[in-house]
């Protein structure tokens, strides 16, 4: 049994621990300048070096600048690799001579494949593609690479083409219509779907840049291909948008590496939170992750699955497993898997055994972002708490670090202390969540206290430090190291607790979320250390739709700060990219109404909420458009509750402006400052 009320640092290995015991100062909006955010972790076929891109944010430019570095297996020695521009999608060459990767150069132009050689000398395009490179994958032979490339090959786009470049020429521009007939049309960041825009597959000479085309289906929208081990078939996603069934599903085929082979489907499965192929090193299987039915896909917990490749035959391996796992790699031989598993605020690295389904956990008190495998090596992009992203070896049950990027920036914090908590729900449920103490907390004194809500609702708050820029765990370190209290709560919805408690609040929005959150206010209130006079609350996405929720429930908040949220959800129904789960959770407005209305109380019952309220959200969100932020401000307006709405131009759900990442933690200090202090 897990003991709660501990500092999950003490359960850390020395190699984690920040470089200064004692951090000199707090934790300031200007310091985002100064992390670096690690992803795309790869290893060398040899396991004696690992490939993975830093994104750090650039103060002079106002932009993020993604570079690719190496570090060796021994660690300390990690050297950029690139200096700047922005690459994607690192890749080792099948004999470790080169490292591929993605960049477009010019940043306005079309993403190609550039080859790096190992051995020295300045990095090589390898393409000429005229639409958008979304990824690719080695062949054994090392020269060839099959990519994900999508073109507009429609007549209409050559005549719409043409007519654009004759009004450049005149000096014009001229807007063009978007033709859709998808029936999910549109995806944060993405935008709007065309109609004659499908990625298929493409099959790359490196040493020619002639590329041919390998699938044609103008109704799939093929990704993530996965190539044999031989070389000669490869497996990939065919993911349809044209109406709701199919946009549930994935369908999984595998074509052989020639130009003009039909492809065959393989299995047909409920698409999971984010899917992942890869071979057997035998060639006989092929690993996949499940979701759920789609009455339930705002709540899955994807689930390790193989399929036989020659029958079809799809087993479940982790279906005992009340978990979500992630990360699937296959260990070096074909008897086991390796996975994380996503467990009350942690995400521990597992081995699953192919035979029997069989885990078995490879550590603990840990958050494992991403895994690479090679031969004996696992290597692993982890986090703590107090201690940001870095490259680690895993090996015997613990964590060696190899890279240093965030040790400087967070060895100078004063981030205070993280504890487990546990409590009673109103209802009985047992509830888990997060207390941030601050730094130099006083026993006996009663600080502010801020309940900062993440988002999902799937998705937990867990122990490492994620540099995400609305990333809730961030903001509360930001908080409690300037003096609050700060709460994060699992409440149900959330994953990490299984199924059941996922799955609680389906098609009832609102109810037993809010009655968790609260609860938990009561718990921190009730160990005396928190002041019931100064309570603040806030978050983003959903955790933007629960403090909408909370104020309109409970008038005891004296500021709030509700970020890309909303609370008149019947607006949101063709508004944003969930209809999936509108329609298979909730039902059609027209059918539904009542629950519809209830499921809006925040806006339908704005009256009752006098809370002061800052609203956010970025003008191009179309996950959470900010029309949800835009009513509530209106509405709080009208009633004459203080409120402030800042919009922030060009952002999507997530921002990419670092001055804005900035301004953003800046005004959450502001805001909270002027009700709380």
């Amino acid at each position: 049994m897990r003991r709660f009320l501990h500092l999950a640092l003490a359960a850390l290995p020395l190699a984690l621990m920040p470089m200064a015991a004692h951090a000199a100062r707090p934790l300031a909006p200007e310091d985002w300048y100064q992390f670096g955010d690690l992803s795309d972790l790869q290893l060398a076929p040899d396991g004696q070096s690992a490939a993975y891109l830093v994104t750090r944010y650039d103060r002079e430019s106002d932009e993020a600048r993604t570079s690719l570095w190496e570090v060796g297996w021994a660690g300390g020695d990690a050297r950029a690799l690139t200096s700047g521009e922005g690459v994607g999608n690192p890749r080792y060459s099948p004999d470790g001579r080169y490292i591929g990767y993605t960049s477009a150069r010019p940043a306005d132009s079309p993403s190609q494949l550039w080859l790096l050689d190992r051995r020295g000398g300045e990095p090589r395009v390898a393409s000429k593609l005229k639409g958008e490179l979304g990824g690719f994958e080695w062949l054994p032979d090392g020269v060839h690479v099959v990519l994900v490339q999508g073109i507009d090959t429609s007549p209409a786009a050559a005549a719409a083409e043409a007519a654009a470049g004759a009004a450049t020429a005149k000096g014009e521009k001229r807007p063009l219509p978007i033709v859709i007939d998808a029936f999910a049309f549109k995806q944060d960041e993405e935008g709007y779907r065309r109609a004659s825009v499908h990625p298929h597959l493409w099959l790359l000479d490196t040493t020619t840049t002639e590329a041919v085309q390998l699938t044609t289906d103008a109704g799939c929208d093929d990704s993530l291909p996965a190539v044999a081990p031989d070389g000669r078939h490869i497996a990939y996603v065919c993911s349809r948008y044209d109406s709701e069934a199919n946009l549930a599903r994935d369908e999984l085929r595998i074509v052989e590496a020639t130009p003009g082979a039909t492809p065959r489907t393989l299995a047909t499965v409920d698409r999971p939170n984010g899917q992942h192929l890869a071979w057997s090193p035998d060639g006989r299987q092929l690993l996949l992750l499940l979701g759920d039915v789609p009455k339930y896909t705002a709540y899955q917990q994807d689930r390790l699955a193989v399929v036989d490749v020659a029958s079809g035959t799809l087993r479940v391996l982790t279906g005992a497993l009340d978990r979500a796992v992630g990360s699937p790699r296959y260990a070096a031989d074909d008897r086991s898997i390796l996975v994380t598993v996503e467990d009350d605020g942690y995400r521990y690295p597992a081995r699953v055994d192919v035979a029997t389904g069989t885990l078995a956990a490879l550590g603990e008190h840990m958050v494992i972002e991403e895994m690479a495998v090679a031969g004996a090596h696992v290597a692993a992009i982890s986090s703590a708490d107090m201690a940001g992203r870095e490259v680690h070896a895993l090996e015997g049950g613990a964590l060696r670090r190899l890279s240093a990027h965030n040790v400087a920036a967070f060895s100078g914090l004063a981030l205070g202390t993280v504890e487990d908590i546990r409590f009673r729900s109103r209802d009985g449920t047992e509830v888990h969540g997060l207390l941030h103490k601050p730094p130099g907390y006083v026993a006996g004194r009663r600080y502010p206290l801020v309940l900062w809500i993440h988002g999902g609702p799937n998705g937990q708050d867990e122990h490492g430090v994620d540099l995400e820029g609305s990333s809730p765990g961030m903001v509360r370190r930001l908080l409690a190291s300037r003096g609050y209290l700060v709460l994060g709560v699992n409440y149900r919805g959330s994953s990490g607790r299984g199924l059941a408690f996922a799955r609680a609040i389906a098609g009832d929005w609102g109810n037993k979320e809010v009655q968790d959150l609260l609860a938990g206010v009561d718990y921190v209130l009730g160990l005396g250390i928190a002041d019931p006079k100064r309570l603040g609350i806030g978050g983003w996405s959903y955790g933007g739709i629960l403090t909408d929720y909370a104020i309109a429930s409970d008038g005891r908040f004296a500021v709030a700060a509700s970020g890309a949220g909303s609370a008149n959800q019947l607006s949101m129904y063709g508004s944003d990219q969930y209809i999936l789960q509108y329609n298979a959770e909730l039902g059609p407005p027209w059918k539904n109404a009542a629950l519809w209305e209830k499921i809006s109380y925040p806006f339908f019952h704005a009256d009752r909420i006098h809370t002061p309220t800052l609203f956010m959200g970025g003008d191009k969100d179309f996950n959470v458009p900010v029309a949800g932020s835009e009513q509530m401000y209106q509405a709080l307006r009208t009633l004459g509750v203080p409120a402030q709405l800042v919009v922030y131009p060009g952002e999507f759900h997530s921002f990419k402006r670092p001055s804005f990442m900035v301004d953003r933690w800046q005004r959450y200090i502001e805001w909270l400052d002027r009700y709380l202090k």
